[in-house]
């Protein structure tokens, strides 16, 4: 079911325009995925997903396996029909939580053991649970299990990191095939190898040969900043199959989009449209809003003009202000489908620009504060 469909390629950069295929329907690449780790975006409804622009979204292997469980959600009929977004959706392999979130980590030579951080209690999990995990919920992209090193780790701790995610991305990729028995879900594989280039290409090149369905750019967004981030795509991007997916993990901000975009990145995800909008913070293409400032008490405007969601039709950033201030989850709510609108948006942006040809053009949107130059006080 799984296919990839080239449909247009920028003349000034890399950026192409595509389409994903996959069991559950389709999606328009560049894509950015809504982030809903535990089978749900936080306080948005699959109907707002859905009216707010976003076309696949992302769960969690680490978060699902914990609770319910793999199996109770393969018993309730898959995540799609457990979570009620019937669309496209893909998991994550649970290794960058195994070490984000957990004590105790220890590598084995099949996988990690951790100490869960809901009951604490000791857990395995390498490439062979994951992929049993990611069957079980039944998502129509997978990802190969890997080692996500920190940012600047010891070259001692990269070359680590660099072993176990090739070996661990050929045992995920065997034993999906022997899992995967109707086919219908793919498998991506994970890039690894921190800002290092030579790392990163011998990484890469080790991962094409195994024939992955789709390919990810894992370890980024950990604090090396944009511009290292953008050169390590640069090096990075090229050596992946012009045919198959690129995928960029946990990106991110506008201008990062933009950028890894002009490099032929094709999907991202970020939890920043719904982590802000749950503290107060709208993106605009002005700039950001911090609305539990005192200067938006009576303000009338709505979040921005222009924008088509459901909270900017209507509602005022005076009233967003009081639902914060008071605690009323409807603040929350509003400004997440906002966000997630916003971010929905930019893409459109840019895959019109690729379209027609003049994304070398495009300008990203600076994520400061549109109104203020500073909020003491906050």
């Amino acid at each position: 079911m799984f296919h990839f469909e080239l449909l247009h390629q920028d003349t000034s950069t890399s950026a192409r325009l595509g389409r994903v295929v996959t069991a559950h329907g389709a999606f328009d690449t560049p894509a950015f995925m809504a982030v809903g780790t535990r089978g749900t975006v936080k306080g948005v409804t699959p109907d707002m997903l859905r009216a707010a622009g976003c076309q696949i979204i992302l769960g969690n292997t680490y978060h699902l396996m914990l609770r319910p469980g793999s199996q109770i959600v393969r018993d309730l009929g898959g995540l799609q029909r457990f979570s009620g977004w019937h669309g496209p959706m893909l998991t994550d392999s649970g290794g960058f939580q195994v070490y984000s979130l957990s004590d105790l980590t220890r590598f084995t030579p099949d996988g990690v053991e951790f100490r869960s951080h809901v009951d604490g209690r000791m857990i395995h999990l390498g490439p062979r649970e994951s992929m049993q995990v990611q069957i079980n919920l039944g998502a129509d992209i997978a990802m190969a299990f890997d080692d996500c090193p920190p940012a600047d780790c010891p070259a001692e701790r990269l070359a680590a990191s660099l072993e176990r995610t090739i070996r661990w991305a050929e045992i995920s990729r065997r034993e999906h095939d022997r899992l995967n028995i109707d086919r219908q879900q793919a498998l991506f594989g994970i890039v690894q190898g921190g800002t290092d280039a030579d790392e990163r290409r011998r990484c890469a090149a080790a991962l094409v040969k195994m024939d992955f369905d789709g390919y990810a750019l894992g370890g980024l967004a950990v604090g090396e900043g944009h511009q290292r981030m953008v050169q390590t795509i640069d090096c990075t991007a090229p050596v992946l199959p012009a045919g198959k997916p690129r995928y960029l993990m946990g990106v991110g901000y506008p201008a990062d989009i933009l950028e890894a975009v002009k490099r032929g990145v094709d999907m991202f995800d970020c939890v920043l449209p719904t982590r802000n909008g749950r503290n107060g913070v709208a993106f605009t293409m002005r700039g950001v809003l911090r609305l539990r400032n005192a200067q938006y008490t009576a303000s009338s405007l709505p979040v921005e003009d222009g924008c088509d969601c459901i909270c900017c039709r209507g509602f005022s950033r005076g009233y967003l202000r009081h639902l914060f201030t008071v605690g009323e989850m409807l603040g929350p709510i509003l400004l997440s489908v906002h966000n997630l609108r916003f971010f929905q948006r930019w893409m459109l942006y840019i895959r019109d620009a690729i379209r027609d040809n003049r994304l070398s053009g495009l300008s990203a949107p600076e994520q400061v504060d549109s109104d203020v130059p500073e909020l003491a006080g906050e």
